[in-house]
């Protein structure tokens, strides 16, 4: 019965996770940070009741990197390529080149500090290097909270450039996290791993790149031809089958090592799921909606996972310690205000990038979920051959990376004037009409319609509308005030969108055989105060019901219930 005590815990945390997340709207603190924080409660919890503790970095890798799967494809998926085209050369260099040399700086500065400090031990290049490998690369999860909730315009095409090199400089920090702890692995005599030279190193680095950047093209291409001549026979289906193709564009290139019994020929699996992500997202696909909301909601779980599992991993005591406290923070301060803007600076100025520009892009680049789930890696495969607690030092550095830099990005930004009204950042992501106030409205114009025959500029409709499309048998028109309406003209209009959408909520009613509307006009209905029938769903036509409107068996009926609203107490008799 342990099974049932665990999915327990899961659905508890999920929930609360969910609660804490609505709540952190109204404050200025990244709200993954109460995630690590909710997670280290119930790991001092579960010591307290005298269960242990949870350092269990095997399971916590799997987890997690399942978790950063979803994560990193999201993020491919999420970007608009289009937006993100005049600066795509610059983010891809800043996410190979510059997560690299923001590793090697920060490994060189981590071996000289290791040599001559006390609270430091004596770390040798690949041990440096490791770790400046597992926090080289930038939180897109951060960053893209932080640049959606604040609504961050950023001038110069920041926004799409930021986006970008965070969203896919994780696979570049994952290879070298991969390279070097397979050399450490091999000097310190680890079980079953094997020595590495040169040639090796070299080699496995291309293979990483080379068949992770195949697999994901491969599968992208797939994917997109599929979802594009086939239809599927369930609902949500073209959903499932992208999430079950993300899935297979990771483990695929991960396991071609495997497959083949040549270990150096595996592919990176997180710059496959990524470059499949960005194929996808910006492909006109059927049902791209629901797979927004889909996986808005599935990375947004995943992201509340990660971080509670590392919080759980979390001991607050060893964090505090001195050989760990002392490290991290040195490591941040030299990586924040030396080896970022040094590596941004000597990338970006040969473009002639703006001094607050490099300014802003040095201070966004937050560590976070990825660099933790990279040391758990790390900690997983070399266990005791490490010399030095390179989960909590990363832990630290992270926490106040996302408390400090997260937090104060906003004021950067204005600070160093980066802030423009005619940049919005929201035009970066592929979900960019999901996120405006203005929605799209379909009006059918029949012989009998007031519009037919007349021009437009001669039709009443509310000021706030706006006549923006004419669909007219297989021609599509932009009309001006002298455009004459036909009968089985299909006029698009855009209007405000409803924001208070609190006030109602919206649920379908399907009328089986027996339902007792069936067969009944909608005015014959006798519904409770505050319900309106808005749609009918009769298999392939949806239909806007009037009080006529005959009910048939089948039809799916979508309606609207406002939500608490108090009934008026009853005047007084005679009134």
């Amino acid at each position: 019965m342990e099974y049932v005590y665990l999915l327990m815990l899961v659905g508890l945390v999920i929930a609360l996770c969910i609660f804490i997340n609505r709540v952190t709207d109204k404050l200025k603190v990244p709200s993954l940070l109460l995630f690590i924080g909710l997670g280290m409660v119930f790991g001092v919890a579960f010591r307290v009741a005298g269960l242990g503790n949870f350092t269990d970095y095997g399971l916590g890798n799997v987890v997690c990197s399942v978790c950063l799967v979803f994560v990193i494809f999201y993020g491919g998926f999420g970007t608009n390529f289009k937006e993100a085209r005049p600066v795509a050369g610059r983010a891809l260099l800043l996410s190979f080149a510059g997560t690299a040399l923001t590793a090697g700086i920060v490994g060189v500065f981590v071996r000289l500090v290791s040599q001559v400090l006390p609270f430091f031990p004596s770390l040798g290049w690949v041990e440096s290097m490791l770790i400046g490998s597992v926090i080289s690369s930038t939180d897109a999860a951060s960053v893209f909270n932080i640049l959606r909730s604040r609504r961050l315009n950023l001038k110069y095409g920041t926004s799409s450039l930021l986006e970008m090199e965070s969203g896919s400089n994780d696979p570049t920090s994952y290879m070298l996290t991969v390279v070097f702890t397979a050399v450490l692995a091999a000097e310190s005599g680890v079980a079953g791993a094997a020595s590495m030279g040169a040639g090796e190193i070299v080699g496995m680095l291309f293979s990483q790149v080379g068949f992770g950047a195949l697999f994901g093209a491969a599968f992208g291409f797939l994917a997109i031809f599929i979802l594009k001549k086939f239809s599927f026979n369930m609902g949500q289906g073209g959903t499932i089958f992208i999430l079950a193709v993300g899935l297979m564009t990771y483990a695929l290139p991960s396991l071609l090592g495997e497959i083949t019994g040549v270990a150096a020929l595996a592919g990176n699996g997180y710059l496959a799921v990524y470059i499949c992500g960005i194929m996808i997202g910006n492909a006109r696909i059927p049902q791209k909606r629901d797979c927004v909301r889909f996986f808005d909601a599935l990375t947004s779980v995943a992201q509340m996972m990660i971080f509670f599992l590392l919080g759980l991993l979390a001991t607050p005591e060893d964090l505090i310690r001195p050989d760990v406290l002392v490290p991290a923070v040195l490591i941040f301060v030299f990586m924040t205000v030396v080896a970022r803007p040094a590596a941004v600076a000597a990338l970006l100025a040969p473009f002639r990038a703006k001094i607050n520009q490099i300014g802003v892009v040095s201070w966004a680049g937050l560590r976070g979920v990825a660099s933790i789930v990279f040391a758990v890696y790390a900690m997983s495969q070399l266990g005791d051959a490490l010399r030095f607690d390179i989960f909590s030092v990363v832990f630290v550095i992270v926490i106040v990376s996302i408390a400090l830099q997260g937090s104060l990005l906003p004021l950067m930004s204005k600070k160093m004037h980066m802030l423009g009204d005619n940049d919005n950042v929201l035009r970066t992501f592929t979900d960019y009409q999901e996120e405006s106030d203005v929605c799209f409205v379909k009006v059918r114009v029949g012989e009998n319609h007031p519009w037919y025959g007349k021009k437009l500029r001669e039709v009443v409709m509310p000021k706030e509308f706006l006549a923006v499309l004419i669909i007219r048998g297989e021609d599509v028109l932009v009309p001006s005030g002298d455009t004459v309406i036909l009968g089985g003209d299909v006029i698009v209009t855009a209007a405000p969108e409803f924001e208070n959408r609190d006030e109602f909520g919206m649920y379908e009613e399907y009328i089986g055989k027996n339902h007792p509307w069936s067969g009944r006009q909608v005015r014959e209905l006798s519904l409770p105060r505050g319900m309106l029938i808005v749609m009918i769903k009769r298999k392939k036509e949806t239909v806007v019901p009037n009080g006529a409107a005959v009910i048939q068996e089948g039809d799916v009926l979508a309606m609207i219930k406002l939500k608490d609203r108090e009934e008026p107490a009853p005047s007084p008799e005679g009134a």
